[in-house]
């Protein structure tokens, strides 16, 4: 039986941190796609869009689609929680690839 059955080769690391970072891309790109969602909805409700400035005021934008959906629905939408969870989750897998990255 071979002693190193716990040891893990560099090419499945490899393949770990490549895995781990194409999950962060994709968490962001779904949280880009929300937030172009929430800026849609808020542009049909009457709210002025600063398309110039979006990267800066997003997140005005985000705490104004809370508040509506809250008046409208009495929740909170659900491009809040995916915009939310989705940036989150990109930092976690971004992480976790740059520390597998650094110890391997």
């Amino acid at each position: 039986m071979p002693q190193n059955l716990y040891v893990i080769s560099i090419a499945n690391i490899e393949i770990m941190i490549n895995l781990f970072l194409v999950l962060a891309i994709v968490c962001v790109l779904c949280g880009v796609a929300s937030s172009i969602l929430i800026i849609m909805f808020l542009s049909k409700r009457g709210t002025k869009i600063n398309y110039l400035l979006i990267r800066i005021y997003i997140y005005k934008y985000i705490n104004q689609y809370r508040k509506i959906t809250i008046e409208e629905t009495g929740k909170v939408g659900p491009l809040f929680y995916s915009f939310i969870i989705s940036f989150i989750l990109a930092l976690i897998f971004a992480i976790i690839g740059i520390l597998l990255k650094i110890t391997a």
